[in-house]
């Protein structure tokens, strides 16, 4: 692969009056600011032709050229594991992640996550190790299969946070839980915080639950089994495990759940399938730079269809 790389950038309007560093951090995300200081000092960066110094601030059209003398310092270790695309152009990917995979490595778990796929994949197109550093956008749990979005650059990836950030990203979800709802059609509007016990590791309901925030799923009724339902979910907010703890919440607990479906059926759930139950199976959102609608579906995984097979046959 190459060593070295040069390129011209075009200040943005959204980064008008910042110091340079923090410009070329947005563009080159696996470098430290500290390191692109360094870039700059040594006489390798210039902003309209004139060479830059460090602590320069940079404003909307300028022209910035670099040459990226030094490797990143904010790396994932690039491996080549096996990605199931759904989509891709040069701004964004699309991915249905299978379950038992973390996103990002995390304590002790350093490698063989999405974030170290995806690095590999993102070296091979640009032949430079670590150039591009995927931007995974919002969360999908360790055990949930399903879509998740990545941005390939900084424009995609602020204009996807903000989407998100104003819930204007629809999603649903399918999940197999315990037990059938009385309605086709259903929801729950209770706020979402912390567990008053287990703050940091389980989500509630509960009135003393910590920093509590408004949450709102609908759901739906998709095939009624003769001690379950398949469900779909359509979270209107994005707390953390909102909808595992919405459906614990109204007594219809995702199967295998050992966080809010942990009880005398867990056993008996295991025996189903291995992990909680439930997939993201469609996102649509606005292309974060042509505006395009995307809607983009996902096939549940194996274990999923099996569950469901051995659930129909009871």
């Amino acid at each position: 692969m190459k060593t070295a790389f040069e390129t011209d950038l075009i200040v943005e309007e959204y980064l008008n009056g910042v110091r340079i560093d923090r410009f070329l951090s947005r563009h080159f995300r696996n470098y430290s600011t500290h390191r692109l200081q360094r870039i700059v000092q040594a006489g390798f960066a210039k902003v309209n032709g004139t060479q830059a110094s460090p602590l320069q601030r940079v404003f909307r059209g300028q022209q910035v050229s670099i040459v990226l003398v030094e490797p990143p310092d904010k790396t994932y270790d690039p491996e080549p594991l096996s990605l199931e695309i759904l989509f891709e152009d040069a701004w964004l990917m699309i991915i249905n992640k299978p379950p038992g995979i973390i996103a990002h490595p995390a304590g002790n778990i350093l490698s063989g996550t999405v974030a170290n796929a995806l690095q590999h994949h993102l070296d091979q197109q640009t032949g430079i190790r670590s150039l591009l550093r995927p931007g995974i956008v919002h969360r999908l749990d360790q055990y949930t299969s399903g879509i998740l979005i990545v941005a390939k650059e900084h424009l995609a990836h602020r204009s996807l946070s903000i989407q998100f950030q104003k819930n204007q990203i629809s999603k649903s979800y399918l999940a197999i839980v315990r037990d059938n709802p009385e309605q086709n059609a259903f929801e729950n509007r209770a706020a979402i915080g912390e567990h008053p016990t287990q703050a940091g590791v389980c989500m509630t309901t509960h009135p003393q639950a910590l920093r509590a925030k408004a949450a709102f799923t609908r759901f739906e009724v998709v095939e009624r089994l003769p001690q379950h339902a398949l469900i779909r979910a359509f979270p209107q907010t994005g707390r953390l495990h909102q909808i595992r703890v919405h459906l614990a919440d109204l007594g219809f607990p995702i199967i295998a759940d050992d966080f809010y479906g942990n009880d005398e059926r867990l056993l008996a759930d295991r025996e189903l399938i291995n992990r909680q139950a439930l997939h993201a199976e469609q996102i649509e959102f606005a292309h974060p730079v042509t505006g395009l609608t995307m809607k983009i579906s996902a096939e549940a995984p194996d274990d999923f269809h099996q569950a469901l097979r051995r659930l129909r046959s009871v």
